[in-house]
């Protein structure tokens, strides 16, 4: 049984304070999460390893976040949440330090395990402490300020990698992240009140697998993120080995991926209210076809240009669909469903860098494209048994 959480007594600019910081994190986090995406190639030049090893930076990352999401709660049951979350912060910045600095691959894979541990714990406690901060009718602005921070690091950090890798290299790229994610930390002490924890009997996330609705759900964002991770994570080696991209037209290209996220997130989050399934089914079943035509336009640049600007288009905005189901399925349950679909995408990503840097390395890009069309498929299907079942359910 679910119980809603109210905001503490708290002045309200600080709160809000305490929330922009918390977004400035979430901004943080993503890029730092996503940037090895555009700085592969260098990665891999320098630390001595393949393109598919290097990869498993993004998919090493998602398996602590995933094993974090799920234990944190329990593990943190008495600690003041604003100390949780200035330790998250922590983890950050020494991620950063680590990566910046690693000297052989295996240091570069622990930093990256520690990234993980701090996307994992944020995310799942960022609607909690939201709810905590704001009044009530002012949690989805709040909500909506994360959200915010999550669409613009997504938008930026693969061109700004790439851009900041030719510049100063990748390891100056991963090093810029530390100033800000101070700034992030100070901010956040300096504005978030004290947040004993409350005793409050939580929703098991795993028990809501047992409703038929949540499980096709929740597989159909599984084969999403999977599928598009396992694309999305090697692009850099197609565009630049396959489609022939310079570096100027990677940055330029990963730029306008960007860009059409941003307009994909506020177009489809405009028809949400009345299309919800219908996008839900759409968007992995476009972007099934945008991968089968990256596999065959593979060189023409141009033709590849305007497919990884539609994939931007589509993919940066599923999770807003998703977070628009998780609160009409859920409702008093969402807050359990949050923490179960932290770990749902962030397995998948794992899954998907994983599995598509081994077929990468030992098939080559088409075998992990083909994977990256398939698994979208199956989230399509997933996504239109869902919906079959919330209609017959009525």
């Amino acid at each position: 049984m679910s119980t809603t959480l109210t905001a503490e007594p708290a002045d309200t600019r600080s709160a809000w304070g305490a929330v922009m910081s918390m977004a400035l994190c979430v901004a943080v986090l993503i890029a730092s999460e996503f940037m090895p995406v555009s700085l592969l190639t260098p990665i891999a030049s320098e630390l001595g390893v393949s393109e598919g090893q290097a990869g498993q930076a993004i998919s090493i990352s998602g398996l602590f976040a995933v094993i974090t999401s799920l234990t944190i709660a329990g593990l943190t049951r008495s600690v003041d949440r604003k100390q949780v979350q200035s330790a998250f912060a922590v983890l950050l910045i020494v991620s950063a330090l680590i990566v910046a600095s690693a000297p052989t691959y295996p240091v570069l894979m622990i930093g990256r395990a520690l990234l993980g541990i701090a996307i994992g714990g944020f995310w799942s406690m960022s609607t909690a402490i939201v709810m905590r901060l704001l009044p009530a009718e002012q949690v989805p602005q709040g909500l909506a300020a994360l959200n915010a921070g999550n669409a613009i690091a997504a938008t930026i950090s693969a061109p700004l990698g790439a851009w900041l890798g030719d510049l100063i290299g990748w390891r100056g790229a991963f090093a810029l992240i530390v100033p800000v994610a101070v700034l992030a930390l100070v901010w956040q002490r300096i504005h978030m009140p004290p947040l004993p924890p409350r005793g409050i009997r939580r929703t098991n996330p795993l028990g809501l697998l047992f409703q038929p609705q949540v499980a096709l759900g929740m597989a159909s964002i599984f084969l999403l993120f999977m599928g598009q991770f396992a694309l999305f994570t090697y692009l850099r080696p197609y565009l630049e080995g396959v489609a022939g991209f310079s570096v100027p037209m990677l940055s330029g290209g990963f730029l306008a991926l960007g860009l059409a996220g941003l307009a994909g997130t506020w177009a489809i989050s405009h028809l949400l209210r009345t299309r919800l399934y219908g996008l839900l089914v759409a968007i992995p079943a476009v972007m099934a076809a945008l991968a089968v035509l990256m596999i065959a336009s593979a060189q023409l640049p141009a033709g590849v240009g305007a497919l990884i600007v539609l994939w931007g288009f589509f993919g940066t905005a599923a999770p807003v669909g998703w977070g628009t189901w998780l609160a009409r399925t859920l409702g008093p349950e969402a807050e359990a469903g949050g923490g179960l679909q932290v770990a749902t995408i962030q397995l998948a990503i794992m899954g998907g860098a994983a599995t598509g840097g081994l077929l990468f390395d030992a098939l080559g890009w088409q075998f992990t494209f083909a994977l990256s069309a398939t698994l979208l498929g199956g989230s399509a299907l997933c996504a239109l048994l869902a919906w079959l079942h919330q209609r017959s359910s009525k």
